[in-house]
């Protein structure tokens, strides 16, 4: 091989090194970017720190208000800043969670009119891991010994735990003490959906906390409340979440269940 070849070959590995790393550079500024105009950053910060390590999280509210949406978009806001979430469900098999999470991030690619959509979807799925558990055997030993198999095969590592589908019992507050303890283990953070009834009151609770929620409520560090009024779905922090930031005007957007700062939907009328 004469020496021109040689450094033309070497032109073209530069060449190539560059574009893959302008390529990396240009995701992970669209996932920044992302991050940082999610409405969701007026519940925590633009580090998706709403929930400290140990920390619980329950999005509480009636079936079929929003709860899972919202709790996936959580999820996809982690994804998106690279770290690991394991989602639990209780009520539906592995393919339905995932078509969640697939129907959620086409709704936030075409309000944000996202480009290479595809390659975007396959770079944040190795940070999902899929568990599913049928209520009446679910408990902390054997959430804890299904996550010793990931950990210790070096499969999977979970920044954030979302459990779907969990019922909150009487009894339950001695399995979330359990579960708070291998949450801190960890350095993990849960969240919960919490199914709340017509009939609960809440006016009963300074916080507005439902009364079938308050001998647990002292385990969460954050509480949010969807509350349907006529055709708008509000989301209310009940407990927790950023002390300098106003969150009033966050609602789900009854269309595709996305969460939206009503400033935002104001300013583009």
């Amino acid at each position: 091989m004469s020496p021109d070849n040689t450094r033309v070959e070497a032109m073209d590995a530069s060449a190539t090194a560059n574009v893959i790393y302008l390529k990396e550079r240009s995701f992970f500024m669209l996932k920044k970017d992302l991050i940082l105009r999610n409405p969701l950053r007026l519940l925590g910060n633009e580090q998706e720190t709403i929930l400290s390590p140990g920390g619980f999280g329950a999005i509480l509210a009636r079936a079929g208000v929003g709860k899972t949406s919202l709790m996936v978009q959580l999820a996809l806001n982690t994804l998106l800043g690279n770290r690991n979430v394991l989602h639990i469900s209780m009520n539906d098999p592995v393919k339905k969670v995932s078509l969640w999470y697939e129907e959620v991030f086409r709704h936030i690619a075409d309000k944000y009119q996202l480009a290479q959509i595809d390659q975007l979807w396959e770079g944040i799925l190795p940070h999902r891991f899929i568990m599913t558990f049928k209520v009446e055997v679910f408990s902390v030993p054997k959430l804890e010994e299904r996550l010793t198999d990931l950990t210790e095969q070096g499969i999977f590592f979970p920044n954030m735990i979302i459990i779907d589908g969990l019922p909150f019992t009487e009894s339950a507050r001695e399995m979330l003490q359990e579960l708070k303890q291998l949450a801190l283990k960890h350095a993990l953070h849960v969240w919960f959906s919490v199914r709340t009834h017509r009939h609960e009151t809440v006016d009963t609770d300074p916080d507005g906390v439902p009364s079938a929620f308050q001998n647990v409520a002292d385990l969460f560090e954050v509480l949010i409340g969807l509350k349907p009024e006529g055709e708008e779905i509000h989301v209310r922090v009940l407990k927790g979440g950023s002390a300098d930031r106003d969150p009033r005007g966050l609602q789900l957007d009854p269309a595709t269940m996305l969460i939206m700062d009503i400033a935002d939907k104001a300013a583009a009328v």
